[in-house]
């Protein structure tokens, strides 16, 4: 891998792992909806000049359904599960439970797509489920069970989406899908926060939490994931999704003073090293072969980069 490749990866891992830490200290001041809104506004917004270069949103006519359906399971639903959950969960728990993903991909793939399962995937969901086992049981810092529920959600919708984008959206250019759904995800909640509200004006580190997230987050997070899938390949971006509870965990205990007890450390372990096994697929075919399955290039990246491998809060 080049050095621009290790660079972006590095900044991709903390990029997406800050998300958890800023949420926690927004959602001391405003509500899950209107944080929702602010951040996929904005992320739309700035994303929006991008989007309209060479064909803008015509990309996505006779897609909407599969957008629509996308974007509830990668955004819409999530990112308010996350939100809500955080009023009460720590910032580096919340990142540690959504790095299981891939536990709930092997059972989705396995139930509903008939995929064979190797007992390398298997053995890593039990590791990553003895991970999470770690973080619930007696003593553990999670203590709201419902606060578990909704991030254990959020999950799920994270492990469901791809596979629309994989059978639906797959020739789709990634960043005006990108604008589409964080444009419909705050067209949802716009009048959700208007009939609950008003809603008191937040403080400057709660502005700033919620810029962060829209401008930093989200908008520069989803450009720059696009370049290091274009510099390192699909494969080797997933790595992201084993630096950001790291740096969920490691920023929630310096700026937040969260604690890192020895079960943490180890139940952090145990989900990386389990999750890592449970990703693991079967060699790719041969390059005249995946030509056959699907369109090359912008088309390949687009699915990728629509499904960061660990969507950030």
């Amino acid at each position: 891998m080049s050095r621009r490749g290790w660079l972006l990866l590095l900044v991709m891992g903390v990029v997406w792992g800050v998300p958890y830490l800023l949420i926690k200290v927004a959602v001391g001041e405003v509500s899950p909806p209107t944080l929702v809104l602010v951040r996929t506004g904005l992320g739309a917004l700035l994303l929006l000049p991008f989007a309209l270069r060479g064909g803008g949103l015509g990309a996505l006519r006779g897609r909407w359904p599969a957008v629509v359906a996308f974007a509830v399971l990668e955004i819409v639903g999530p990112w308010i599960l996350l939100s809500n959950a955080e009023r009460t969960l720590s910032s580096s728990m919340t990142g540690l439970l959504v790095a299981t993903v891939p536990i709930a991909a092997v059972v989705l793939s396995r139930v509903v797509g008939k995929e064979h399962v190797s007992l390398v995937r298997w053995v890593g969901l039990l590791i990553a489920l003895g991970g999470v086992a770690m973080l619930l049981g007696p003593g553990a810092a999670a203590d709201d069970p419902w606060a578990v529920a909704q991030v254990l959600l959020a999950a799920l919708g994270y492990a469901t989406a791809p596979m629309i984008a994989d059978r639906a959206l797959r020739d789709v250019p990634p960043i005006p899908l990108t604008t589409a759904c964080l444009g419909l995800t705050a067209l949802a909640y716009a009048p959700v926060v208007a009939v609950t509200g008003p809603h008191p004006w937040p403080s400057t580190d709660a502005l700033l939490a919620l810029a962060a997230l829209g401008a930093v987050c989200t908008a520069l997070a989803f450009v720059l994931f696009f370049r290091l899938i274009a510099e390192v390949g699909a494969a080797r971006s997933t790595l992201v999704a084993y630096l950001n509870p790291v740096v969920a965990v490691v920023l929630g205990a310096l700026v937040l003073d969260e604690p890192v007890t020895l079960a943490v450390v180890v139940a952090t372990a145990l989900i990386l090293v389990g999750s890592a096994a449970a990703s693991r697929r079967a060699p790719a075919p041969p390059a005249d072969a995946t030509a056959k399955v699907g369109p090359a290039g912008e088309a390949t990246v687009a699915v990728g980069a629509a499904t960061p491998p660990r969507p950030p809060g």
